[in-house]
């Protein structure tokens, strides 16, 4: 990966390489830790997170889940993210917020253990490529199900639940696809290994519900509402799996991801990405660059200016 300067650690600027914990560290052993995904894009403005305040909410409710109290406040977050994003004199970036139990008394209670806060940003493109936003990737439907909301906790971004989309993600990498496709525990359509999954269908855009054990993404309510605006009906429904390869366009979507189209399921085609994924994508992309003045609210524009 690429790395910068600076990772922010509960309350300093620490150089790169400093930024440690310990190895008998609770989030090492037992996965207690929660985090988030973030991008800044360059602007004309300069450089803006997109729909910061979102993410630093989903944070603390994925902490508060987890029965951890946050150590700093969302504007001290924010803040030291916008001096984070300076230092390092970075244009565009993508962010990883981590809240974590660190070292303390080893065993499954970890509430005697301290919670630490970090913040690293560095410059990374498109999580499945470029080339993978223009044509699209192939997936396959992975033999694991999402975990269920009766075991964990969906709704939260805790870094151990990850297990489920790493194990998903091998096994489609070593069958030969670029993605997996999840099922819930009830057997229908949930979501990527990390991203929020639509198809449409006949002109109409559908959506797992979050009664499906989906994370409720942050991008994928924004692709809502740019498809809504745009005029296209959006269900929020169960799918079922055989929806998937007949639909007329399917795309993933997501922070990491942004908007990329699946052009093939399970070795069925589905097609070159389609006039309503490419519509909305196009509108997605130019939001968040801070050319569409009508989410210009979604970016959080950094004050102080970079380096660069």
């Amino acid at each position: 990966m690429q790395t910068a300067d600076l990772i922010w650690m509960d309350g300093e600027f620490l150089p790169w390489e400093d930024a440690k914990v310990h190895v008998l560290s609770h989030a090492f052993h037992y996965g207690t830790s929660v985090f988030e995904g973030v991008r800044a894009y360059e602007t004309d403005a300069g450089p803006a997170v997109f729909r910061h305040h979102d993410h630093l909410e989903r944070l603390e409710c994925s902490a508060k889940l987890y029965y951890m109290d946050m150590p700093f406040s969302r504007e001290q977050l924010r803040a030291a993210t916008h001096e984070l994003i300076a230092r390092n004199g970075l244009r565009s970036c993508y962010i990883r917020p981590i809240v974590f139990r660190g070292y303390g008394p080893m065993g499954l209670d970890p509430e005697d253990n301290p919670v630490h806060v970090a913040i690293a940003c560095w410059e990374w493109g498109a999580y499945l490529g470029d080339d993978a936003k223009r044509d699209g990737v192939r997936a396959k439907v992975s033999s694991w199900r999402r975990i269920s909301p009766q075991s964990l906790i969906p709704h939260a971004k805790a870094g151990g639940q990850y297990l489920n989309s790493v194990l998903a993600k091998i096994e489609s990498k070593r069958s030969g696809y670029q993605e997996a496709i999840l099922l819930d525990d009830k057997g229908h359509v949930c979501e990527g290994t990390g991203e929020n999954i639509f198809i449409v269908k006949d002109g109409v855009l559908a959506t797992p519900g979050q009664t499906a054990s989906i994370l409720d993404g942050i991008t994928r309510k924004a692709i809502i509402t740019i498809a809504e605006d745009l005029g296209h009906t959006v269900e929020e429904r169960d799918i079922a799996r055989a929806e998937l390869t007949l639909a007329d366009e399917v795309f993933l979507v997501g922070t990491a991801a942004e908007l990329t189209p699946v052009r093939e399921i399970d070795d069925i085609e589905i097609g070159t990405p389609g006039p309503i994924t490419r519509q909305v994508q196009q509108v997605f992309e130019d939001t968040l660059r801070g050319r569409v003045e009508r989410y210009s609210e979604w970016l959080d524009v950094v004050p102080v200016p970079s380096k660069a």
